[in-house]
């Protein structure tokens, strides 16, 4: 008898003697009958795939996508055109046969407005822009200033004495998006501290074709707020170049932009209830709503989409899960998540029923991986999970799943999984008006599908929950 066949037999005498039954068998058997079962799942995976990428539903995420940007088109927070959006998704869900129903939330509601910029000194030229979001506007006849052109918030501070009534103009140079977003964040407080008037910050991307790209930026508490809005790299750095031959560049703002109070909005949920343990729940998500420009087709109507494939891939094969598989279409992501906080919120009270969040926000081109959080038990079992993709070439498992709507949960201990796709693209049209249908592939879009189908299954029916 094998020393773990002597401890269940221990276990088995004390069970009956006791009515209780605690295993505590070496780790690595346990383990190796934790592969065994994920990998009896090779043949459901590989039905979801084919029917996916090759199958009936073949191009159906990217036609569902397509039907929903075009009808609809962009979505910001607290739009009508995000309202047509919901009951859109609503209905379109609904008629696939899936349980829907929404959840209210409160979100921002900031209004653009006419907008335009011209550099009236030392010659005339129109400037591109896009007001950033939560910015205020200018008075009704604009704010003409000279200009001071930074590289840096350090060249800024040294420059302290030439800020006063000017319009600081940031040229810094894209490092990457996590680090060089500050400065369309912060960058009218900053500059506000120092007496600045307006801000027009270089796009945040590495390529332009004369486009700005707009976004999110937060003013400071106790720091005037000032106009701000995102201006081309062209127009940046010819600004720059002039201030460095010594020009003097004087250009003209004028921003109508408004904050409204906060509007009522949803979030969007559909779902398979599981059979076993329908309060256990595998949550897929992307976010519904987007910026005001272009279609909001990759960013993230894509995410969007291949969480609603997914369930619809399950359903077509008759597969029913143990645990719950819920989508989730926030609202209000590109304020900071505010509708999958207020969701958080709602739920947290049931935490320890979530088995696994996953959220697609990178884009849905041609995936190569999955990014994972959680326990290094976890991490074992999803390695196993994601060899069941070798058919699509996406086995890959990587640390640090990422996503503004899971956060909240994978902050307080829950797994959570992202999306990794070839997004060497994503921030040449992320916020802009180039974010359209024209950059998606149908073909990568049902490799996403695939992917998003199989892990949630697999990962919803397994006999246990992901370790925590």
């Amino acid at each position: 008898m094998t020393q773990d066949l002597k401890m269940h037999f221990v276990l088995f005498i004390t069970f009956l003697c006791t009515g209780s039954y605690v295993c505590n068998c070496h780790p690595h058997t346990d383990f190796a009958l934790k592969a065994k079962e994920v990998a009896a799942y090779a043949d459901v995976a590989k039905k979801i795939i084919d029917l996916a990428v090759y199958g009936d539903a073949r191009n159906r995420s990217y036609k569902r996508l397509a039907d929903f940007t075009d009808t609809i088109g962009n979505r910001v927070s607290g739009s009508k055109s995000l309202e047509m959006a919901i009951n859109y998704m609503h209905k379109a869900m609904t008629s696939d046969g899936l349980e829907v129903h929404l959840e209210p939330v409160k979100v921002p509601h900031w209004v653009r407005g006419k907008e335009s910029a011209e550099m009236v000194k030392p010659r005339s030229k129109n400037l591109a822009l896009l007001g950033l979001g939560s910015s205020v506007g200018t008075p009704p006849d604009g704010i003409q200033a000279e200009v001071l052109v930074v590289q840096s918030f350090e060249e800024l501070k040294s420059r302290a004495k030439e800020v006063e009534g000017k319009i600081v103009v940031f040229n810094q140079p894209f490092v990457s998006y996590g680090e060089t977003v500050a400065y369309r964040a912060f960058g009218a407080s900053e500059a506000a501290k120092l007496g600045a008037v307006a801000t027009l910050i270089r796009s945040v991307t590495p390529f332009s074709i004369n486009s700005p790209h707009t976004g999110l930026q937060d003013y400071q508490d106790g720091v005037k707020r000032i106009p701000a809005a995102c201006i081309t790299i062209e127009d940046a750095e010819l600004m720059w170049r002039m201030a460095q031959r010594g020009e003097k560049v004087i250009v003209k703002l004028t921003m109508g932009a408004t904050t409204l109070p906060d509007a009522d909005s949803f979030n969007t949920v559909a779902e398979i209830k599981g059979w076993l343990h329908p309060e256990q729940v595998v949550l897929l998500s992307g976010h519904l709503d987007s910026w005001d420009v272009g279609q909001g087709a990759m960013d993230d109507g894509g995410g969007a989409m291949i969480s609603w494939e997914a369930l619809s891939l399950i359903k077509d094969l008759g597969l029913r899960p143990k645990r719950t598989l819920r989508t989730v279409l926030w609202t209000g992501e590109e304020q900071g998540g505010v509708g999958a906080q207020q969701y958080f919120n709602v739920h947290k009270v049931n935490l320890s029923n979530f088995d696994l969040v996953m959220e697609s926000d990178l884009g849905t081109f041609k995936p190569v991986g999955l990014q994972f959080t959680g326990s290094d038990a976890a991490q074992k079992v999803m390695a196993e999970v994601v060899k069941l993709l070798a058919p699509i070439n996406t086995t890959k498992l990587e640390p640090h799943g990422e996503g503004t709507d899971i956060y909240p949960w994978m902050n307080a201990g829950i797994p959570g999984a992202s999306l990794h796709v070839m997004d060497s693209r994503y921030f040449w049209f992320h916020h802009s008006e180039g974010d359209t249908m024209t950059v998606q592939d149908p073909h990568e879009m049902d490799l996403c599908s695939a992917l998003w189908a199989v892990v949630a299954y697999v990962v919803a029916d397994l006999e246990e929950m992901l370790p925590r």
